[in-house]
């Protein structure tokens, strides 16, 4: 199965969107069969998907700022090492954020239906 993230040409060797991929497997999932299983299986697995996606962009900024610092002491062999890594953090920041602000702006509709 394709990801979404690889139709986009530019992302599609951005290490740190993986973890975007597996919300394509979120379209197959079977209903639930009690209310228990309604409530706790689709947020365990959203919570454990958000934190690897998470660590992922921090993993992300940590090597960029690694590879700044072996720019700066002149022990980088290939500068475009770290302009790639910088990029790939920026870019992994900007998802992060994207995706907070819909989740706040989805929680703030709800709320407004139950007024």
């Amino acid at each position: 199965m394709t990801s979404p993230i690889s139709a986009i040409s530019g992302l599609s060797s951005i290490g740190g969107l993986d973890a975007v991929s597996s919300v394509a497997g979120l379209g197959g999932s079977s209903p639930a069969t009690n209310a228990n299983d309604a409530v706790n299986g689709p947020s365990e697995s959203f919570t454990s998907m958000l934190s690897k996606g998470l660590e992922s962009v921090q993993g992300a900024q940590t090597k960029a700022s690694d590879l700044a610092v072996q720019a700066a002491e002149g022990k980088l062999q290939d500068p475009a090492q770290y302009t790639m890594a910088a990029t790939e953090a920026q870019l992994g920041l900007q998802l992060t954020l994207a995706v907070r602000n819909k989740a706040v702006e989805a929680f703030q509709e709800i709320m407004r239906m139950q007024a």
